[in-house]
């Protein structure tokens, strides 16, 4: 049989010069060959090369069958297995992309390369075999490229993977992330710590703590194997240097040449958190890409400890790249502060101490409720300087220019050094003390307080003279967390005789509550139905399990999104934890230096009795328990 006895099956409008003119009886099987717009020849070697151009189609279609039947021929006639595609190299800058959106690589000229050049990798014998013989073409070199390393655009790795947080929450919030498709399909997740681990035991770990949605559980089980395919396990050894050495040969490895952005989230105990830090800002920041870290709470153990630390991770990272994280501002509560505010006219320009009496701001954390502070910082630098501060910014800050996080962070900042220095005379601090009631077997942690209500005030004209009140506790009766905004009462009312004795119960309040049942709900009074004339005081609600159907992402969730889009407006910068910080000074100071001893309160009880004294001091009703 002759090769050049056959004629090709081009339409009519394929042309091809005379002197080129071949034809093949195998002209049937190129119908199935998957021929992209890219042409194929070969070089002067016999080695089949990528060839660009529109002339000499059925010269290049011949070449093309004649390689495949002279590598079938080598397979079989020599018995031995086909090789892989390994390399490809051309004499010009053209090299082969292997990527599943790529196929084959970009068009060449057969004039530009070197005889020399081998795609195959292998030679090429003689001989012909039937049409019967071939193989699926499309499967053969499917499976030439079957070792293509895969590739991920962004790299999130988590250091202290085998600690409670990273278990409980960071891998479950990735992994709500991934699959709500708020991860990119090739995210690479690495977990570090200074156990021995394969990546099995990893993924075998954090697969207990992996759910989907409630109200969103197609393919499930798909995106829980998918996800866990995607995590390793990196033995950072006592070393913190060589640990994020191997950490980050391993990124390269996964990234491949591609340009990809890398976050670390930093889950290590404090005194462990510069080291780590700045070995990672030397040996492990994306060569391509972007860099982020996270770094928990708290942020030092005072204003010095914070200003050293502050020193350090700017050393190393940019302001941009540095996100503190603290949960609690991930909550959909304080998110809303200021949709309520700025989009609402009916409260905006009520907004001011023309209007408002008092805001208090109330974390209460019942016996069910009750975790351990951070060992050795206690409540006031773990929950009041970051959380409760950054709530207050967010109600007082005046308008941002625009939803840019440092715009946002701008007013923050300036809100922060308007608070004036805490009164030590009116901060009380308390400690639970066992009880038969105590059935979880909390143990009391020396002298750091689990309880801590302080009158702060803001130094500008927007809210002057007015009283933010904070109640911060655990072990107590009720479980809330909420805040009270308690506006002023009606000059020269006309129902004041109808109210009843306390006039303050009639005071109009806005309660933006995030638990129990997140919700908002707005204090007014009411008539009550009848022929007298008697006033409630009644609540119109939002409640939000009543209207929104859709499942509460959790805060980690949340916040750990904000950091991959680069929104940093909950994220504390480095002038507001060092304003905060001057804010807290004096009443740590008073503390460290007198030793003040909390007062006692019974575990599961309404707290310091010296507490209702504070708010009757500053002319606040205390909100109702």
């Amino acid at each position: 049989m002759s090769l050049s006895s056959c004629l090709l099956p081009f339409s009519q409008s394929a042309t091809a010069p005379s002197s080129s003119v071949c034809s093949c009886h195998l002209a049937a099987s190129f119908s199935n060959f998957p021929v992209s717009s890219r042409d194929y020849s070969f070089s002067r070697s016999g080695s089949l090369v990528l060839n660009g151009g529109g002339s000499n189609l059925c010269r290049r279609f011949c070449g093309l069958k004649l390689w495949i039947l002279k590598s079938l021929n080598r397979r079989q006639g020599n018995n031995r297995k086909h090789q892989p595609v390994n390399e490809l190299t051309t004499h010009s800058k053209h090299t082969f992309l292997s990527d599943d959106e790529r196929g084959f690589a970009e068009e060449t000229r057969a004039e530009d390369l070197r005889p020399e050049e081998n795609i195959l990798g292998t030679d090429l014998n003689d001989g012909f075999h039937k049409v019967g013989d071939l193989p699926p073409v499309s499967k053969q070199l499917s499976d030439d490229l079957s070792d293509v390393r895969r590739r991920a655009s962004l790299c999130i790795a988590v250091v202290g993977a085998t600690g409670e947080l990273a278990r409980g929450k960071i891998f479950p919030a990735l992994f709500a992330l991934y699959y709500s498709g708020y991860l990119p399909e090739d995210v690479a997740i690495f977990g570090v710590s200074r156990k021995n681990l394969t990546d099995e035991d990893l993924r075998s770990i954090i697969a207990s703590t992996l759910t989907c949605r409630v109200d969103h559980q197609e393919n499930c089980g798909g995106k829980m194997d998918a996800f866990q395919s995607r995590t390793y396990y990196i033995n950072g050894g006592y070393n913190n240097r060589d640990g994020m050495s191997r950490l980050a040969e391993r990124m390269k490895q996964i990234e491949g040449e591609s340009e990809a952005n890398r976050i670390f989230y930093l889950s290590v105990p404090q005194e462990a958190l510069v080291d780590v830090a700045c070995t990672i800002g030397d040996n492990a920041q994306a060569p391509r890409g972007w860099t982020r870290i996270i770094v928990e709470k708290p942020f030092g153990f005072n204003s010095h400890s914070s200003h050293q630390l502050t020193k350090s991770l700017l050393s190393k990272f940019e302001e941009k790249q540095i996100y503190r994280i603290d949960h609690m501002l991930g909550r959909n509560l304080i998110e809303n502060l200021t949709v309520l505010r700025f989009s609402n006219l009916v409260f905006e320009p009520l907004w001011n101490r023309t209007y408002i009496r008092n805001i208090q701001v109330i974390i209460s954390e019942s016996i069910a409720q009750t975790e351990k502070f951070s060992d050795g910082y206690g409540i006031i630098r773990d929950i009041v300087h970051s959380h409760i501060l950054q709530t207050i910014a967010l109600l007082a800050m005046e308008p941002p220019i625009s939803l840019d996080g440092e715009d946002i962070r701008n007013e923050k900042v300036k809100v922060l050094r308007s608070i004036r220095k805490i009164d030590p005379r009116d901060v009380i601090l308390g400690q639970y003390k066992s009880s038969s009631r105590d059935k979880n077997g909390v143990i009391l942690n020396g002298v750091d307080p689990t309880y801590c209500a302080a009158a702060l005030y803001i130094d500008n004209a927007r809210w002057d003279g007015v009283p933010f009140l904070v109640r911060v506790g655990t072990g107590l009766i009720k479980h809330r967390v909420e805040i009270h905004v308690q506006f002023r009462h009606v000059p020269g009312n006309l129902y004041r005789e109808n109210i009843g004795i306390n006039i303050d119960l009639g005071t109009n309040e806005l309660i933006l509550r995030d638990e129990p049942d997140e919700a908002i709900l707005v204090k007014i009074n009411n008539k009550v139905p009848g022929l007298g004339l008697q006033l409630d005081a009644s609540e119109l609600n939002l409640l939000y399990k009543d209207r929104y159907k859709t499942e509460v992402p959790d805060s980690y969730e949340h916040l750990i999104h904000d950091v991959i889009d680069g929104d940093n407006h909950l994220f504390m910068r480095s002038d507001e934890v060092a304003a905060a910080w001057n804010i807290l000074s004096p009443v740590l100071e008073e503390i460290d230096k007198h030793h003040t001893a909390p007062e006692l309160y019974e575990f599961g009880g309404r707290g310091p009795v010296a507490a209702y004294y504070l708010w009757a001091k500053h002319g606040v009703p205390w909100a109702d328990d």
